[in-house]
């Protein structure tokens, strides 16, 4: 394990008064590495060995604390809170309160707001070389959420080229949370193209079809018969063109799938021919979100390339979109004494051509 102290812009002092930012690697035994910061408790980069042995940055991201500020994508890698994903209008009501949120997605509120989880220095601390803890208290009322929240966000690097992430939060009042990570996968490389030539699976029969203004209408679908369906691996290219009115509305794939698997079975894979390396996901949330970033552009990364439209999939485990304004979806109240855990794992493997 190495900590860099990484210095904040001249603009940022005032926002992070007595704040330091820090990039912190982990390295296995495999070989594979992982470098992340306390600048939205992100993960900036995950060396992983392709098929050839050659280790290949997976993530996309940036090279600095200026990179993250003035990219037009400000999520890359980021803890995503209080609420990731959208709140319809930006309101929700506990107990016949109505809270108001920034509405920074059109008429929604996208990700917690412009000051989320995504845009706070944490505290952390280092345990074991192979274990990073973040940790953030957001107060009462911050970007309009209710109760003084206190979070916690787990990075650890295991053996098996897995990226184990878990989150913890607790509350001093009634209030909603639903936490992601935001990392952006290119498995050909970070900034090597698109990523339209990866083949997908996802094992869920169900997806959320969403309104004109990419909100869940309430309705659950059945991915038969439709361009959602990744029940088995097929490209992204394959459907992703499709003039089904769902990829329309969404320019691509942003939406959430019903999760039924248990934690130790993967609910999504990606894989790429042209490295050999395979991405699986695992995770106790409800839904797993596909984004295949249908936004990205002229970011100008790590490697010194431009982010292209398609340039990287999110897999964001996460609660259901609205879900505080939608009493059929999971619950993501937490209330005063309780404790809101879950877990997210991506494990990385090399596929041998012909399995």
């Amino acid at each position: 394990m190495t900590t860099y102290k990484l210095p904040l812009p001249k603009d940022f002092e005032g926002k992070y008064k007595n704040k330091n930012t820090h990039l912190i690697t982990l390295t296995n035994r495999a070989g594979m590495q992982i470098a992340l910061t306390d600048f939205g408790a992100r993960l900036v980069s995950a060396l992983v060995p392709d098929r050839n042995g050659d280790l290949i940055d997976v993530v996309l991201g940036f090279d600095s604390i200026q990179g993250y500020l003035n990219a037009k994508e400000h999520y890359h890698g980021a803890t995503i809170g209080r609420f990731c994903n959208r709140i319809a209008n930006g309101k929700f009501s506990i107990d016949g309160n109505e809270y108001s949120l920034p509405q920074n997605n059109g008429s929604n509120c996208l990700h917690g707001g412009n000051e989320g989880f995504h845009n706070k220095v944490w505290d952390r601390q280092v345990s074991f070389n192979k274990l990073v803890d973040f940790y953030y208290v957001s107060p009462d009322g911050e970007e309009g959420f209710p109760g003084e929240l206190k979070t916690t966000v787990s990075y650890e690097l295991t053996n098996f080229n897995e990226i184990i992430i878990k989150f913890r939060a607790t509350s001093n009042a009634p209030t909603v949370v639903n936490f992601t990570n935001h990392a952006y996968f290119n498995l050909n490389g970070e900034g090597n193209g698109d990523v339209l030539n990866h083949e997908v699976t996802i094992l869920s029969n169900e997806f959320l079809p969403l309104n004109e203004d990419q909100i869940p209408t309430g309705e659950i679908f059945l991915v038969e018969g439709t361009a959602f369906d990744f029940r088995q691996p097929k490209t992204l290219a394959e459907d992703i063109n499709s003039q089904e009115e769902q990829i329309k509305i969404a320019q691509g794939y942003d939406h959430s799938y019903v999760n039924n698997q248990p934690i130790s079975e993967p609910i999504a894979t990606a894989y790429s021919k042209e490295s050999g390396i395979e991405l699986q996901v695992f995770t106790t949330e409800p839904g797993i979100h596909l984004y295949t970033g249908n936004f990205l552009s002229d970011d100008v990364g790590k490697s010194g390339k431009k982010y292209l439209r398609f340039g990287g999939l999110c897999f964001e485990a996460q609660h259901f979109p609205d879900s505080p304004n939608q009493d059929i979806f999971p619950s993501v109240r937490l209330n005063p004494g309780e404790v809101f855990e879950s877990e997210i794992k991506f494990k990385f493997n090399i596929r041998k051509p012909g399995n």
